[in-house]
């Protein structure tokens, strides 16, 4: 439940909600006709101000809304400070305030006040009523009426609170959220560069006499700058997506698909020879689609397989072309998804909970969906405590 800020005396900002509320003339149009009194008003009141946010003036009193009283010459200063109601029904004849120098100056016979108070207890100001005549409003049906309207009014101020602080955060997060993308986007671009040199130098060497230890190490370098470029196109396409570019799709394929897709696969067992992949592929029919990018879905889909799937167990991948459609299928065995990371599985940056030698970005399945989406199709995924199967289905 979101916490309502503690009113901050912003009166024309207060006016302004006030009359964001379609109810407030109908309340006090109301008010006027029900007890027979020519004035009322929605008064904020605070130990040094009163100012009128609503008003209905039927006896020319003079008062507008922005208007202005002297706090200290009102009785609405008693009301905030004690909290508590005051109605008089004919000031002459009442016993506590026949004499006081409220209906003295303003030339009052009769008043009503209801304090209005926000959800978090702060007194806001008032609801009243005067006139220049006796009113019967001291009684509990008047009393009970005019505090119904009270709490009406406090809670629409309430409300309205509330959406200004979720917009405001709102916004807050938008702008937030646009700067993190920008920089995650420049940081891919200014990673390509070392990571290129350093890649570079490790193919020189791996071209050189090694001994054994410095080979193993090499190799070592060259798969971490194989799987960092890995993820610094995962940024560069999250960020494109992200700020409007989105996936972007090239028809012109240089190889088979099949070729593709057996390409990916050999890259990722000279990382990880212990792992078993079975294929079985019938990409008789051509169909229209971007074969790098979905090598690079199909690389997203076996890693994450690789990575959480068990490692005695082989992975299965399927891949069939019919009638123009294309579907791909990554089955590994392994723990059951937990229905609360299938709800978040294809977000950013969601990674569900990593264990050590799985952390990464979390953007894989997100970029995988991302080039589903761009080829109108869809990714699927289906998980029990066998075995776990990642699907894409591309359309005709």
């Amino acid at each position: 439940m979101m916490k309502i800020q503690p009113q901050v005396d912003n009166f024309d900002m207060d006016i302004v909600r006030m009359s964001q509320i379609p109810s407030i003339d109908h309340i006090l149009e109301v008010i006027c006709n029900s007890t027979g009194m020519g004035f009322a008003t929605i008064a904020r009141v605070t130990k040094d101000r009163w100012v009128a946010f609503a008003v209905n003036d039927k006896i020319n009193f003079g008062l507008r809304v922005g208007g202005e009283l002297k706090v200290e010459t009102t009785l609405c200063h008693e009301v905030m400070n004690a909290k508590e109601t005051i109605a008089i029904d004919y000031f002459d004849l009442d016993a506590n305030y026949s004499n006081h120098h409220t209906p003295k100056l303003y030339g009052l016979q009769s008043y009503i006040s209801i304090p209005i108070i926000l959800k978090n207890g702060e007194f806001f100001g008032t609801l009243c009523a005067i006139d220049p005549k006796p009113a019967l409003v001291n009684n509990k049906k008047t009393i009970n009426m005019f505090r119904l309207f009270a709490e009406l009014i406090a809670f629409h101020l309430d409300s309205i609170t509330v959406l200004d602080e979720t917009e405001a955060k709102l916004v807050e997060e938008q702008k937030i959220a646009e700067i993190r993308e920008q920089f995650i986007a420049m940081l891919g671009h200014d990673l390509r560069n070392p990571v290129h040199a350093i890649s570079s130098a490790v193919q020189l060497q791996l071209r050189s006499t090694l001994d054994e230890r410095n080979m193993k190490l090499a190799k070592v370098i060259q798969d971490s700058c194989n799987r960092t470029r890995g993820l610094i196109d995962n940024i560069l396409d999250f960020a494109s997506g992200r700020l409007g570019g989105g996936i972007q799709l090239n028809y012109d394929n240089s190889e088979a698909l099949e070729d593709t897709l057996n390409q990916v696969i050999t890259e990722l067992q000279i990382a990880y020879p212990n792992i078993t992949i079975h294929t079985d592929f019938n990409l008789t029919v051509e169909v229209k689609i971007d074969n790098k990018r979905i090598a690079q879905l199909f690389s997203n889909l076996l890693g994450n397989a690789i990575t959480h799937g068990k490692s005695a167990s082989p992975i299965v991948v399927r891949a069939s072309t019919a009638a123009g459609k294309f579907e791909l299928c990554v089955i590994n065995k392994g723990k059951k998804i937990t229905d609360e990371a299938m709800k978040h599985m294809f977000k950013p940056f969601s990674r569900g909970k990593v264990h050590q030698g799985q952390e990464g970005l979390g953007l894989g399945l997100f970029i995988a969906n991302e080039i589903a989406k761009a080829h109108k199709g869809e990714m699927f995924v289906e998980s029990s405590h066998q075995d776990t199967c990642f699907k894409l289905k591309v359309p005709a």
